[in-house]
């Protein structure tokens, strides 16, 4: 019973995430049902669709007990077509406020690092190599947030906006060279913390 009113605790972060689906007699799985698989799957491992389609079919009798599966669990194509037409920044800023909501971060050492994730040079396009900064929570062993940037350069002029997402209060902010910035600090003391600049 405690699992059903956690999982029923996360759907509320994600409830205002817009379904850009058309509300058709053909649409057989809920926003909700697609998003709690797809989270629970996750958290378990699953790291594409297909597994993701596994691991709800593998645990289809103990999700039908808080989620509402009249056509079972939807296949690996309807998660990844779904998941291709939701909104990736309100599904960012939904998983942010559930993160925020689990961890307590005072007296909490969350740190910011930005990393070129390893062969994702795409040299076709043309584009550079995907840099994601991390806020992780080092006593928790969580990812609050993971953001993309363009490029490594502008990882400072968007450290600002992501700080904001956080509640940061209580907790020791930890940031490389590229965040050692007077008015970063300034903020991250404006929202209650601590820093710790290199």
């Amino acid at each position: 019973m405690a699992q059903h009113s956690a999982i029923d605790q996360m759907c509320t972060f994600f409830a205002v995430i817009h379904d850009p689906r058309r509300q058709h007699p053909t649409t057989l799985h809920t926003l909700e049902t697609i998003l709690t698989i797809t989270i629970l799957a996750t958290i378990c491992g699953a790291q594409n669709w297909v597994e993701i389609a596994h691991w709800g079919q593998a645990k289809a009798a103990w999700l039908a007990e808080f989620l509402d599966l009249p056509q079972g669990i939807p296949s690996h194509d309807t998660f990844g077509r779904v998941f291709a037409v939701l909104d990736p920044e309100s599904l960012q800023q939904a998983f942010v406020r559930w993160m925020n909501a689990l961890a307590d971060l005072s007296q909490e050492i969350v740190a910011l690092d930005g990393k070129t994730i390893r062969r994702s040079l795409d040299r076709a396009d043309g584009k550079g190599p995907i840099h994601v900064v991390n806020a992780w929570a080092s006593a928790h062993e969580l990812v609050l947030a993971q953001f993309k940037v363009d490029a490594k350069t502008n990882e400072i002029t968007a450290l600002p906006e992501w700080l904001r997402m956080l509640n940061l209060a209580g907790a020791v902010v930890t940031i490389d060279a590229m965040g050692c910035q007077v008015e970063i600090a300034r903020q991250i003391q404006a929202q209650g913390a601590d820093y710790v600049l290199s």
